[in-house]
């Protein structure tokens, strides 16, 4: 990367002179940043050293192999009735057999306990049939799974030592703040022990690599090899696990992501407990509260998550909660953004009951809700309409100022477009360019299942309810659509 070189504004024989006392001023300056206003009443951070030789023990290289089984390779064609037709037929046996091959990788850990706990990522020891645990000493133990957690990418390893390991201890990471120094040591790149320093860049970041993301950014270096390994506040105590980076080479640029503590520490205890996690389900497929949904909905401000559907059985539908409701409080909590609330659930004990705030039709409402446990499979929801289908056959409307060609679910409309017998609602039989609902990926064959929160049968329905949302001045209208098995709520703008 080239940098750009500004020159002094003042001559250059001046400026060397000055030279020394701007970067002992600026060495002051670093020295004290991070230092709280007002009088000082700590020492300012001049050497990580003493942390780092503390910490380091125990940190530790995780190790893995496995065995990937080769695929057969074909042996040479023989001519049929060939005096060798049988000896190569039996020797290769369809294909000549390959020595299988061992894949080996590296990355970090840290011990947690002094009977040999170690946290790591779950990418850095998936799929492994051997884990290796090597420390600082040169020593190296044999490491059993413990449990894993792939959605936060964690796992918990469990190595049998002679006598007590060096440990390290789980801190508050939410009492960290942007700007608060960090240490970060691992095994970059297979280099056993390496420490680099940087900042809290950010708090709660989603990189979308999966349901709970809520990392600490930070711009101490993290390179391969680093993934499992802890991030430090100054006081020693782990505030993170080194996760991902983003780099377009693979190495750090500055941006690197660890799990948090408080995240991490539940999801550690439970693997401890029961070799996976319990997290709590409520059962709904939600979207995000928007300025043009909130205004659709009636809504003073966006926040919440808006439920787009509720899975049959679960504890949502149990007690109350209905596709077109946004959930704005959840135990006493405010649910501020959609993706608060998948976290919220699952760190909520299973069989506990919790109050759930939900906004509906201009009302707040106060339902009661007992959280069941999240099982494999159980997060989907099934797809499923209102009870009415309304119109005839070939009845067909324009609603020109959303950009939308309305039809009527005929036996037709359903072959045309593959829509199954038990969605009911108002297909979508054509999209203007450019319009609204053109803009907000409304398709041809999609279904209008609601307008307004109120169930459609028919194409005129739909054209009153929206007549009625401009009646009362709102500036867009909130439709539900199915749409290749989804439901999802979709605000148009009238007039748009």
């Amino acid at each position: 990367m080239t940098h750009r070189m500004i020159p002094p504004s003042i001559p250059g024989r001046r400026a060397a002179a000055l030279l020394p006392r701007a970067i002992a001023a600026a060495l002051v300056a670093v020295a004290l940043l991070g230092a709280p206003a007002g009088p000082a009443t700590a020492q300012p951070v001049v050497s990580f050293a003493d942390l780092a030789e503390r910490l380091s023990p125990a940190v530790v290289n995780i190790a893995t192999a496995q065995t990937i089984e080769q695929p057969r390779r074909d042996g040479p064609q023989v001519p049929e009735g060939s005096p060798f037709e049988d000896l190569f037929r039996d020797f290769f046996e369809n294909g000549q057999p390959r020595a299988p091959q061992t894949v080996q990788s590296l990355g970090s850990g840290f011990v947690i306990s002094p009977e040999g706990y170690i946290v790591t990522n779950n990418h850095v020891i998936e799929e492994a049939d051997e884990i290796t645990v090597n420390f600082t000493d040169g020593s190296s133990l044999i490491a059993t799974l413990v449990g894993t957690d792939p959605k936060v990418d964690l796992a918990l390893l469990k190595v049998e030592p002679s006598e007590p390991l060096a440990f390290v201890s789980f801190g508050d990471s939410d009492a960290t703040r942007v700007g608060d120094w960090v240490l970060a040591i691992g095994n970059p790149f297979g280099l056993g022990g390496s420490v680099s320093a940087g900042i809290v860049s950010a708090h709660h970041r989603d990189i979308n690599s999966g349901p709970y993301d809520d990392f600490i950014q930070t711009d101490a270096a993290i390179n391969k090899g680093n993934s499992g390994g802890p991030l430090f506040n100054m006081a020693g105590e782990v505030i993170g696990v080194n996760s991902a980076i983003i780099s377009p080479t693979g190495g750090s640029i500055g941006i690197g992501f660890s799990i948090p503590s408080n995240l991490a520490k539940g999801v550690i205890e439970q693997l401890r407990e029961f070799g996976v996690t319990r997290r709590g389900w409520l059962g709904v497929r939600i979207q995000t509260v928007n300025d043009e949904m909130a205004e659709a909905l009636g809504m003073d401000q966006a926040m919440g998550a808006l439920v787009a559907d509720v899975t049959d059985g679960s504890p949502a539908a149990a007690g109350g909660i209905e596709a077109g409701d946004v959930i704005i409080k959840f135990d006493g909590a405010d649910v501020e953004e959609m993706r608060d609330l998948p976290r919220m659930v699952a760190d909520t004990a299973v069989d506990s009951t919790v109050r759930v705030v939900v906004f509906r039709k201009g009302k707040t409402q106060t339902l009661k809700i007992t959280i069941a446990l999240l099982e494999e499979g159980n997060g989907r929801v099934a797809a499923k309409g209102p009870d009415k289908n309304g119109g005839g056959p070939g009845d067909e409307l324009e609603l020109s100022e959303l950009g939308l060609m309305l039809g009527t679910l005929s036996a037709d409309a359903r072959t045309k477009f593959g829509i199954a017998d038990d969605i009911t609602g108002v297909v979508v039989t054509d999209v203007a360019n450019g319009g609204s609902a053109d803009e907000k990926g409304v398709r041809p064959g999609d279904v209008i299942v609601e307008v307004g929160q109120e169930p459609v049968g028919s194409p005129a329905e739909v054209e009153a309810r929206v007549a009625d949302a401009a009646e009362a001045g709102r500036k867009s209208v909130l439709f539900l659509i199915q749409s290749g098995g989804d439901l999802r709520f979709v605000p148009l703008a009238l007039g748009g």
